[in-house]
């Protein structure tokens, strides 16, 4: 099987709630420990949202590869917290907007169901963890990949001091082309360096591999 590898560039100023993708410190009884979450980057948060809570996280994106450029959004993902290190997430269907006019079409993706299990701490202060996911058929032609996909990641992150946190993910995908599912991996690699108590900078980096025929999977709903 011959490979193809994508690689992109994100980098992330913004301001409001800070993400934290390791252990968050235990905080005092007047101000509440920030929450942790799976956007923006494309590296997802290594712990889970806490238990009896629900957390819902959006987004916009536009992107410009090999000539075609798309716009989506809203990018909602829907996370519960049903268990002390489990969570149950809901993707739903995101609406593309095809700004090339060639490649795939415009109107709404799939949707997504997964399960999210936090396995850290570890030892060297090491945040591991495991989100197993499927999505369905549900979108228009043109966007829907057209079949049960499913789809594992495997998120870590490790602080390297209190202004800095490094964190990446290790996914495995099986998107619908020709009526086959094409197995396809994704890595990223992320830097988080808090500015303020406010503000943080995210630097993003990430990698695809799959096979020579496989761009079927960049739109599948839980790669965003």
């Amino acid at each position: 099987m011959r490979a193809r590898i994508s690689t992109a560039l994100l980098i992330f100023i913004f301001v409001g709630l800070r993400p934290s993708h390791g252990q968050d410190p235990p905080a005092s009884n007047s101000a509440p420990a920030p929450i942790a979450t799976d956007r923006p980057a494309a590296t997802n948060s290594s712990i889970v949202v806490p238990v009896g809570s629900l957390q819902a996280e959006n987004g916009f994106l536009v992107t410009n590869l090999r000539g075609q450029n798309t716009a989506d959004g809203s990018e909602t993902l829907v996370r519960v917290g049903i268990l002390a290190r489990t969570e149950f997430r809901f993707t739903a269907p995101d609406y593309y907007y095809n700004l090339s006019g060639s490649g795939i079409g415009t109107g709404f993706g799939d949707r997504a169901l997964g399960v999210k299990e936090q396995l850290g701490p570890l030892p060297g202060k090491f945040e591991v963890s495991v989100t197993a996911f499927v999505s369905f058929p549900t979108g228009v032609s043109g966007v829907s990949l057209g079949g049960y996909d499913p789809g594992l990641q495997v998120a870590w992150s490790r602080p390297l001091s209190s202004k800095w946190t490094t964190a990446g993910m290790l996914s495995l995908y099986g998107p619908t082309q020709d009526h086959s599912h094409n197995l396809t991996g994704e890595s990223t690699l992320l830097l988080d360096w808090q500015l303020t108590a406010l503000w943080d900078g995210l630097w993003n980096t990430l990698a695809t591999f799959r096979n020579a025929a496989g761009n079927a999977s960049l739109f599948n709903p839980e790669l965003r």
